[in-house]
Parts: C-alpha cells; sequence; structure tokens
C-alpha cells in the first residue's frame, strides 16, 4: 500500500507540534520536570467536579443542543458582560465548543476561502497557521520584537494589509511570550481595522491572567464587535482541561456559520462538562482569582531565576509561561532544549515551536509548583554553568 498517494498531502505538509515532541520526549525520561505543556497543575475546583459528579448520577448524559446548553449558553453571555461589558445574545451569538481549540477551527472556516490572507502574529500559538493551511488559506506572519515587548504595533500591522486579508489572528495574553496588549494599543489596532472588511479572531483563553491590569477585550473597543470573534475556554483559568470545552462569541451570522460546521463534525459539546462549566461560570471566581495569584508568585520567581543566571528574560504581563532569550549560549532553540531534557532533566520548549521568529528563545511554563519550579530552575543554572563545547 502506497500510503504516500493514499494519504492527503495537504495534511502530510503540516508539521507536527513542537510542544507535544518535547513533552513525548520528556516522558521518556525517569524523573524528569516538564515544563513543556501549558497545563495547569491545580485541581479543578470541587464545586465544578460536585455538578459533574450528580449530573452522572443522576443520568443526564445526553446530547444538549448543538449550540450547546441554553443555561451555559446564558452564563457565557452574562460573564463575558461582566469582565468585558460586550454584550451576546445567548440565543444567536453564543457558541458552545470542544475546548478553545475547537473554537479556533470553526472561525478559520466559517470565514476563510481559498487564497484568503490571515495575519499571524508571531510567536503564537501553534495552531494558527496549521489551521489556516487547512481552510486553504494563507497564513501571513506578524513577527513581533522583545524590544516592543512582543506586542502588535499599528506599524507592523499595516504593512501586512492587502486586498486579499480576510482576517487577523489577536493572541493575546500570548502564549508563548506572555505579552498583552492593553486598551490604548487595541484601540490603535482597531483604528486600522475598522477602515477594512477584515474580521478578527481574538483568541481571549488567557483572559483571567494578567498581572496589573484586568483584561480588555477588542470587542468592546469602538466598532469592532461587528467583526470580532471572541474565544475563550474553560481549560486554563479554571484548571478544565481535560475536560474539553471552550466557547465562542460573535455576530449571529458568523455563528450561524460556525455552529453549521460544529453539527457536522462533533454534534455537541460534552454534556457532563456543560453542566460543570454552568458551575464554573457563577460560583468560582474566588477560586480563579486565587490561581491567578498563585501564578503571579511563581511568574516573578522565574523571571528572577532566569536574570539571575545572566539570560535576557521578558516578563510576561499574561499568562503563564516565560520566554527568556537563550541567545547568548551560542546555542539554537531545539539544540537546548535538546541536551536540557537529556542532561539536567528538565523539559522546555523550542522557541520556533511558536514560529521561525521564536528561534533564540525557549518557552518555560511555570504552571507547575513552586517546589517544581525551584528545582527546574537550578538544574538550568547547572546547565548553563557546565559551559557548551
Amino acid at each position: 500500500m502506497n500510503y504516500d498517494k493514499m494519504l492527503s498531502a495537504h495534511v502530510m505538509g503540516l508539521k507536527p507540534s513542537g510542544i507535544r515532541k518535547f513533552f513525548d520526549i520528556a516522558e521518556s525520561i525517569p524523573d524528569v520536570i516538564s515544563l513543556s505543556v501549558g497545563e495547569p497543575d491545580f485541581k479543578t475546583p470541587w464545586a465544578i467536579r460536585a455538578q459533574a459528579i450528580g449530573v452522572i448520577e443522576k443520568g443526564r448524559t445526553n446530547y444538549t443542543s448543538n449550540a450547546g446548553l441554553a443555561r451555559l449558553r446564558a452564563a457565557v453571555s452574562e460573564y463575558v458582560k461582566r469582565k468585558t461589558r460586550a454584550e451576546y445574545s445567548p440565543d444567536s451569538e453564543v457558541l458552545i465548543t470542544v475546548g478553545g481549540s475547537e473554537a479556533i477551527d470553526l472561525s478559520v472556516r466559517a470565514l476563510i476561502n481559498p487564497g484568503d490572507e490571515v495575519i499571524v502574529p508571531e510567536p503564537c500559538f501553534v495552531c494558527y497557521s496549521p489551521i489556516v493551511k487547512l481552510a486553504g488559506g494563507v497564513p501571513v506572519p506578524a513577527v513581533t520584537r522583545e524590544e516592543e515587548r512582543f506586542k502588535l504595533t499599528p506599524e507592523t500591522l499595516k504593512k501586512l494589509i492587502t486586498p486579499a486579508t480576510k482576517a487577523l489572528f489577536l493572541p493575546f495574553p500570548n502564549n508563548p511570550t506572555g505579552a498583552v496588549l492593553r486598551r490604548a494599543e487595541l484601540e490603535a489596532i482597531a483604528e486600522i481595522i475598522e477602515k477594512t472588511e477584515i474580521a478578527v479572531i481574538s483568541d481571549e483563553i488567557y483572559s483571567e491572567l494578567t498581572y496589573g491590569e484586568p483584561h480588555v477585550s477588542i470587542a468592546q473597543i469602538g466598532n469592532m464587535r461587528e467583526r470580532v470573534i471572541v474565544i475563550n475556554g474553560f481549560s486554563k483559568s479554571f484548571a478544565m482541561t481535560g475536560w474539553r470545552l471552550g466557547f465562542a462569541c460573535a455576530p449571529a451570522p458568523i455563528i450561524a456559520q460556525m455552529t453549521k460546521i460544529h453539527q457536522y463534525a462533533v454534534m455537541c459539546s460534552p454534556t457532563i462538562s456543560q453542566h460543570a462549566a454552568v458551575t464554573a461560570l457563577n460560583d468560582c471566581e474566588d477560586e480563579v482569582r486565587a490561581m491567578a495569584e498563585e501564578y503571579d508568585a511563581r511568574r516573578r520567581l522565574v523571571v528572577k531565576g532566569f536574570a539571575d543566571m545572566g539570560l535576557e528574560c521578558f516578563e510576561p504581563e499574561g499568562a503563564f509561561y516565560v520566554f527568556p532569550s537563550i541567545k547568548s549560549t551560542g546555542m539554537d532553540s531545539r539544540g537546548f532544549c535538546t541536551r536540557l531534557v537529556k542532561e539536567k532533566s528538565v523539559a522546555v520548549v523550542p522557541g520556533n515551536a511558536f514560529g521561525d521568529s521564536g528561534e533564540g528563545y525557549v518557552r518555560v511554563c511555570y504552571a507547575y509548583s513552586l517546589k517544581h519550579l525551584t528545582t527546574a530552575l537550578k538544574r538550568i543554572e547547572e546547565f548553563l554553568k557546565a559551559g557548551f563545547r
């Protein structure tokens, strides 16, 4: 059997996730400390788990409507309004998805025709460009730089807009850099976009994890709501990664097309998770705040740790990652990470897994205990002191 002919050339041409590659390597090494996957080390708050247990005991495990439980869509609508003041009808402008990742995929497929260009700020989460390619679109990297605090600038954006530009990803707070766009910066982006027909896919999965100032959504800026798809979910803020639940909010004509794809692809999101998510949104704000405060303490520890080692490290303003520069070591990102995991049993992710502009950096996730982080920092320091030959 010639599988090269059988399989899609389109799919075979995609690169596997660089994050998962190093996660798999880490799993094969005894006593490894893996700081490679963006997964909270907190347990899902008990109220959420208790609700799920009750749902199972009562046998409430049937399909829901394609768009999601009406109660959950209403809770999402109220949550988004409370957090951002952007209003969405739970009946026609909210869709419950299988994690934020499905919401990203649905957004792209609902918007993109073959040949359409999508501007993708990089470094960024690994799925954006592959999903654009799978939809027949053309990802256009918008390189962000450390000296600009890894923010998308109006000057960069203007240079990349062409007659073929259909959409812009806005992935802030950012994975892997921890960069955040504040209100004034979003207003400058909005001023450019409002003069075009460009849609915005605003991935706000880390919206609860900003340090210093609350999150601002571009959907609440000017007239942007009419062209923005807001994507969020429960994995990061509520420590619900395995529950696979996210949501999208957008104008009704967009949500209608996204729901159509969702209907044929997955039918509905996990029923038990949906019931539990109502409790998450309505009753767990204190737990979310406590987790965010703990991440902030870890953030300060890790940034100081890398500074003490002599590695330049941008201080993240959101999410739970740091993105230190390893250029001073003379090693490339992949070589650095490969040697670190093999010689010191610490797994981090090469920066170029998040786009070519990430070369010379590594992503370190600090969603782990202070004990694990302290031990990992010590091992990394020993690795640096050993020199490179």
